[in-house]
């Protein structure tokens, strides 16, 4: 089972956008998926229009059992936990809990029946964020157009370097650095684009062109639906589509990628 982190330290960079868009693409693809909200935000419950009783907070202070905190079917193939403002609080109720940045993985170990988990996460390296990234093997890193997301984006990584040093035996790789809200045609894009080329590790896992600017996907989220039940042919789902073909296949995504650079494409 596939279990992937879409995080970056900087709100406003379309995370939580992509989480939704990453999971229902792979449930649409037939995978069976568990979309995770570990936000207090709450925003992929509004983004989806779901409100459930029962929360990802009930579940890491154990007041519900997982399966009870599963809502089913919020699309086909895909399934939430949803979060609420009660999360804000978990910080000071679990500072007791023992390893306590390991609470999420331990509540979802028996919780088998997935192709893919998609996380959700706080726009802070905070408790909930190390849950996250604890639980997962992958992690994706949506970085928008302005220097602080890129800054945002690289204490981001430096966070995860620290986690790995102090919980070497888990696995945790950078399936791709994501740019959002790419605008060809204005300096603060070329500005960003350029700053992430310089920046090896980001480079090396940098996905383009990324996901262009498009008012389709403002629109979408108000219709509380995805881009491809709002707007199946804008640029959005394009651009949201070939993001979810790199996520499904990686490895032949990425060589796809070579052979086209090495080709002059």
């Amino acid at each position: 089972m596939r279990k992937i982190a879409v995080v970056n330290m900087k709100g406003g960079v379309g995370k939580t956008t992509t989480a939704i868009h990453v999971a229902a693409g792979l449930a649409g693809r037939g995978a069976r998926v568990l979309l995770i909200d570990m936000d207090p935000q709450g925003n992929v419950g509004h983004a989806l229009a779901v409100h459930p009783p029962v929360t990802i907070a009930d579940v890491l202070t154990g007041a519900v059992e997982t399966q009870d905190a599963i809502v089913p079917n919020v699309r086909p193939g895909l399934d939430l936990i949803a979060s609420t403002p009660a999360a804000f609080a978990l910080e000071a109720r679990l500072s007791g809990a023992t390893q306590r940045e390991t609470i999420l993985a331990r509540r979802l170990r028996g919780v088998n029946s997935y192709d893919a988990i998609v996380v959700d996460s706080s726009p802070a390296m905070n408790l909930l964020t190390y849950n996250a990234l604890l639980l997962a093997h992958e992690v994706i890193l949506p970085v928008g157009m302005d220097l602080m997301a890129i800054i945002g984006a690289r204490q981001t990584l430096n966070g995860i370097a620290e986690l790995r040093e102090l919980w070497p035996e888990r696995s945790l790789d950078i399936l791709a650095v994501l740019p959002t809200f790419v605008n060809a045609t204005t300096h603060a894009t070329r500005a960003a684009l350029d700053a992430m080329d310089r920046d090896g590790e980001i480079r090396g896992r940098l996905f383009r062109p990324g996901i262009r600017q498009c008012i389709d996907l403002n629109y979408a989220t108000a219709r509380r639906q995805t881009i491809w039940e709002y707007a199946p042919r804008s640029r959005a789902a394009e651009d949201y589509t070939q993001f979810v073909d790199y996520v499904e296949n990686p490895a032949g995504e990425r060589q796809s990628g070579k052979k086209e650079a090495n080709a002059g494409v």
